[in-house]
């Protein structure tokens, strides 16, 4: 009775152990399956957008992520004259394209937005399901830890275009996701 019960408590560890490690993967094709879906609600739980449009910002327009605010008439009265200057309308950010439901979905994917060709729908059958799931392109571990896993995707035929995609860790099976490092010519 002692060996079998030492057996299951084994078993019962190694499960969790497994379900621990491939809880990240389990994120990224929930959110690709959401984003395929169309399932904003699904896309919000997994992605912490102001995190993303955090890293995003500071990627492609490193200049507007390092000012906290516009310089007053006391601190910099030249810069805020230039500022007064200016146009009343303000550029659109660069990471809005980004922060899109589809923008995300190409981003995750490999491929910068807009850019990535359409994916199949699947047809609700068990082989179409099973297809879905063995489609790629899969990520590979950039990182694993116990609080982030970064996985990385490699673009299809571009093989040295590589995105990299942090999760973060908010609960025991739940993974967010929180940055994403874009290839260097991308930025």
């Amino acid at each position: 009775m002692g060996k079998n019960l030492f057996k299951i408590v084994l078993l019962a560890l190694a499960i969790f152990a497994i379900a621990f490690v491939l809880a990240p993967f389990n994120a990224y094709r929930a959110l690709r399956a959401a984003i395929q879906a169309e399932d904003v609600a699904a896309v919000s739980h997994l992605v912490d957008f102001p995190a993303v449009r955090k890293s995003l910002v500071a990627q492609l327009d490193p200049d507007e992520a390092r000012t906290a605010e516009p310089p007053t008439i006391w601190q910099d009265p030249v810069g805020a004259l230039k500022r007064a200057w200016k146009d009343a309308v303000p550029a659109q950010p660069k990471a809005d394209r980004y922060m899109t439901v589809d923008g995300i979905g190409d981003v995750i994917r490999g491929y910068p937005p807009g850019a990535a060709p359409e994916e199949p729908k699947p047809d609700g059958s068990i082989t179409g399901t099973a297809g879905a799931l063995v489609r790629g392109p899969w990520p590979g571990v950039a990182y694993f830890g116990i609080e982030r896993t970064r996985l990385a995707v490699k673009r299809p035929g571009q093989p040295e275009k590589l995105t990299v995609l942090t999760f973060e860790r908010r609960s025991l099976f739940t993974w967010k996701l929180v940055h994403i490092q874009l290839p260097p010519d991308e930025r």
